[in-house]
């Protein structure tokens, strides 16, 4: 996923300060996925959970990222004259999954407390990075959009 990341920085990287903005928090989210999953280049012990700062850190940055594209960036694709309309009828109802599914993940695991089940959060982490990947795809296409017609 960093790699698509680095792609899309240097496809769009510099066209328009709102789509670096956007790969940078894209950027930061997936940097602390990676470091809570425990994926290369960092390592975590898998029979012990991350810690709950760093959980809470997650989401917080999760629920910023997922707020930015309905409130920042999806309206100006929508405003769009030519394809943008269609292509964001097609795939804001996938994004609009995606966010579900993220604000599940924030609902559950955003306020740790002592008693709260933690049983499944790997497993919970990993569906959300399938999601979360499924959005930076269609998010991609809607990125290409914004850049052809407002740039």
């Amino acid at each position: 996923m960093l790699i698509n990341v680095e792609q899309a920085e240097q496809q769009w990287g510099g066209a328009h300060h709102a789509i670096d903005n956007w790969l940078e928090g894209r950027r930061k989210l997936l940097v602390q996925y990676c470091a809570l999953a425990g994926l290369p280049p960092f390592e975590r012990d898998h029979t012990a959970l991350p810690a709950k700062e760093a959980i809470e850190n997650f989401c917080e940055l999760l629920v910023d990222y997922v707020s930015a594209g309905h409130f920042e960036f999806y309206d100006r694709i929508v405003e769009s004259n030519g394809n943008g309309k269609a292509l964001a009828d097609e795939v804001y109802p996938r994004i609009s999954d995606t966010t579900d599914q993220a604000l599940n993940f924030n609902d559950h695991y955003a306020e740790i407390d002592k008693d709260q089940d933690m049983q499944h959060f790997d497993e919970h982490l990993s569906a959300l990075g399938q999601a979360m990947e499924e959005r930076f795809e269609l998010e991609d296409r809607l990125i290409q959009t914004l850049h052809k017609e407002h740039l």
